[in-house]
C-alpha cells in the first residue's frame, strides 16, 4: 500500500449499543462501510495482529488514545484501531481499555485487511489469518501516508513495533502541517 491509493469499499459487521433493546445485552448489528468510516474526513487508521495482545493493549492503543488531542491539532478528525477480531471481541477490548477517543473497527473475516494487502497467517502462534502491524493516514478515503512494520510476512517469528507507533504518525503529521 502506498500514498495515493483509495482504501477498498468493504461492509464492516459491528454491534452498538441500542439502549431501546433492554437487558443484559442491549446490542445491535449495524452494518458500517468503508465510506461511513472514511468519507470526508482527515483520519489514523492503525491495524494490529489481534485485540488484548501484549504490545497492542501496552503501547500501541493507549498511545493513540492518550494522544487524541495532540493528533486533533494535526488535523485528525478520527482514530481508528483495526483488528482482524469480530465486533464482540473488539467492543470487549475497547470497554477493557476505557477507550473514549479511539474506535474500533471489526475486521472479523479480514476482508480490509487482505484487500489491503496485510493479511498474514500467524498460525506458528495459534492466531490464523491476521493483520500485520501497520498505520496510515488517510484523507477522505484516499491514502496519505503509510506506516508499515518491516518484514512483513507469513509466520514471522517476532512482532516488529515502531513504525505504527503513534509517535511514529504524530511526527509525520508535524514534519508535514
Amino acid at each position: 500500500m502506498h500514498a495515493g491509493v483509495r482504501v477498498p469499499d468493504v461492509t464492516f459487521k459491528t454491534r452498538v449499543r441500542d439502549e431501546s433493546i433492554g437487558g443484559d445485552n442491549p446490542f445491535r448489528w449495524q452494518d458500517m462501510t468503508t465510506a461511513d468510516y472514511f468519507a470526508g474526513k482527515r483520519v489514523v487508521l492503525f491495524s494490529l495482529p489481534g485485540a488484548f495482545t501484549p504490545t497492542c493493549s501496552t503501547f500501541q492503543l493507549p498511545g493513540y488514545e492518550n494522544g487524541h488531542g495532540d493528533f486533533a491539532a494535526q488535523g485528525i478528525d478520527e482514530i481508528y484501531c483495526m483488528s482482524v477480531n469480530d465486533s464482540f471481541v473488539m467492543n470487549k477490548w475497547a470497554q477493557n481499555q476505557e477507550l473514549v477517543n479511539v474506535k474500533v473497527i471489526p475486521d472479523g473475516a479480514g476482508v480490509f485487511t487482505r484487500l489491503m494487502g496485510m493479511l498474514v497467517d500467524k498460525s506458528n502462534i495459534g492466531f490464523g489469518p491476521r493483520s500485520w502491524r501497520y498505520a496510515a493516514v488517510i484523507n477522505d478515503g484516499v491514502v496519505e501516508a503509510w506506516f508499515e512494520e518491516p518484514g512483513r510476512e507469513d509466520n514471522h517469528g517476532d512482532d516488529p513495533y515502531g513504525e505504527s507507533s503513534p509517535e511514529t504518525v504524530l511526527a509525520w503529521l508535524k514534519a508535514n502541517a
